[in-house]
């Protein structure tokens, strides 16, 4: 693979995006990274898979590196399906010095948290998601779905997890169809990610979310990095911003569990730990 590389700092080597769309807004990005915005997911992006989600926490270098490149672009955005709240403590992300342009698009994009404020904003939680946690236990318990599977509380959704089950794969599949009834009995939509199902309320998810963002911010050039299957909306956006003239680079947090969002990346990096790598290399590529 190719690369953009600075002789005078060798950490400075940036991989070269296999797409032409993909090397034209890394080169709008380095030319102009002050009209850039810098959107990521959080789990498996930003922070390391873990079985026990609740454990998650932000890789090491996350804050050092966003904290370094926040400050020369327009915006760094972090779009999450979890609390915005949440995200904030599992990143660690309140009250760091470079990060004041940092946002938090939580439960996608229905909270948001800004650095700048400390204060989250959010709308009243939607009637259906109570009550489809209400129901969940006995009905996985019904189905014979209980065994290895296990239920998430995200305050504005509700998750199943299947993780844990002995034929994890097979448990996800099997309760596709069931929890979407579930989920279209309370006026909610079921939301596929890796090995988990999220019942959460309908008319948002990142590609909304990152659209509605780079609208407020007037972005000349965007970078959205993701790993799982709810990232494939806000690529989706990024095509379409790509034939309206916006250049915008699409970026795989790599995974094996999730093929469809590294085909259509145009820059697949090693998980986070390869993320971490690529947020260095354009800070240290871009003016101070």
């Amino acid at each position: 693979m190719g690369s953009h590389q600075d002789s005078e700092n060798p950490r400075a080597t940036l991989p070269t995006p296999v797409t032409q769309a993909g090397r034209e807004a890394l080169d709008a990005i380095l030319a102009r990274p002050g009209r850039t915005v810098i959107a990521l997911d959080f789990d498996g992006t930003l922070a390391p898979i873990v079985p026990d989600p609740e454990q998650a926490r932000a890789h090491p270098d996350a804050v050092a590196a966003l904290a370094a490149l926040a400050p020369k672009v327009a915006s760094v955005a972090v779009v999450t399906g979890r609390p915005a709240g949440v995200a904030v403590r599992y990143g660690g992300f309140a009250g760091v010095p470079g990060l004041e342009r940092l946002v938090v698009l939580g439960h996608y994009g229905a909270e948001r948290w800004d650095a700048v404020t400390g204060t989250v904003n959010a709308p009243a939680p939607h009637p259906g998601v109570a009550a489809a946690r209400a129901e969940l236990p006995g009905f996985l318990d019904r189905i014979g779905a209980w065994q290895g599977t296990w239920i998430e509380e995200k305050g504005r959704a509700v998750a199943v997890h299947t993780r844990r089950a002995a034929d994890p794969q097979t448990a996800f599949e099997a309760l596709r169809a069931p929890l979407t009834d579930l989920a279209t009995r309370h006026g909610l939509i079921v939301e596929p990610g890796r090995l988990v199902l999220e019942l959460r309320p309908p008319g948002m998810d990142k590609g909304v979310a990152l659209r509605d963002y780079l609208l407020e911010t007037d972005a000349e050039s965007v970078l959205y990095a993701g790993d799982d299957l709810g990232d494939l909306p806000a690529f989706a956006t990024l095509e379409k911003l790509r034939t309206e003239g916006t250049p915008g680079l699409l970026v795989c947090s790599g995974s094996t569990e999730v093929t469809e969002l590294s085909e259509r990346a145009d820059l697949v990096v090693d998980g986070p730990d390869g993320l971490m790598r690529l947020l260095e290399c354009l800070a240290d590529r871009m003016p101070a």
